[in-house]
């Protein structure tokens, strides 16, 4: 009598064929991400703000960054909080988009496997839109905001490390440009901590290096003692202040 357990010779599954299929099967739906959530990115609330409502674009004040810190400065009021709400509200749907998509995409079990992968996917090419924005000559912000909303998507702990350090080290400076490079380098270590993935980690080596390349003046400022602090009263242009 046969063994009821023993998988029949001609029908035994061909691993590398099915992942094969799989990533052949996931490869439409990854650009598909890509694509949607680079262009959520380009819609960067500085921008969008100064140059339409305003018709005074951020972008020719201050230290000419296209983020929120730079919009503050020279602006300050109640517009600020519709830059913050764009810059958020565009992370949180470039991430939705690609946890739906994987759900859609990834057959059974696979789905909660791919989660975390379509949540890193979706925010590097988010964090690319918001930095290089196609729509505005590739002239965007940082990313701190929208990085920041990307890492309490991803998990709670990852923001943890983030958000802490950044708070911290933003308080006791009052260098926002220090506090964001804290968050971009962090960005890998807690990554690795929570998921121990390989493939993760290099998402998060991209996603946290784009932010600490962003503010590389700020760091050789810093280095220098002439960085800008932060002040809740909104300066207009009085000496150029880095952001």
């Amino acid at each position: 009598m046969a063994d009821p357990t023993t998988v029949p010779t001609g029908i035994q599954p061909n691993l590398p064929a099915a992942l094969s299929e799989l990533g052949a099967a996931l490869l439409l739906p990854a650009l598909l991400v890509a694509v949607i959530a680079y262009f959520c990115g380009c819609f960067n609330g500085a921008v969008i703000v100064s140059k339409y409502i305003l018709r005074d674009d951020v972008r020719t004040h201050g230290s000419g960054n296209a983020g929120l810190t730079n919009f503050y400065r020279t602006f300050g009021g109640p517009l600020t909080l519709v830059v913050i709400l764009c810059d958020v509200l565009k992370a949180v749907v470039a991430i939705c988009f690609g946890v739906w998509m994987a759900g859609g995409y990834a057959p059974g079990f696979w789905e909660g496997l791919w989660e975390p992968y379509a949540e890193y996917w979706a925010g590097l090419f988010c964090l690319l839109g918001h930095m290089f924005p196609c729509m505005f000559h590739f002239k965007g912000g940082k990313g701190i905001l929208s990085g920041g909303t990307i890492a309490i998507m991803i998990d709670w702990r990852v923001a943890l490390v983030v958000w802490g350090g950044f708070l911290i080290l933003a308080a006791l400076t009052k260098w926002v440009s220090l506090g964001s490079i804290w968050a971009g380098a962090s960005f890998p270590f807690a990554t690795w901590f929570v998921y121990h993935d390989v493939v993760l980690l290099a998402l998060a080596i991209l996603l946290g290096g784009l932010i600490v390349w962003k503010h590389r003046g700020n760091l050789k400022r810093i280095l220098n003692g002439t960085e800008s602090k932060f002040s809740l009263h909104h300066k207009k242009d009085e000496g150029a202040p880095k952001a």
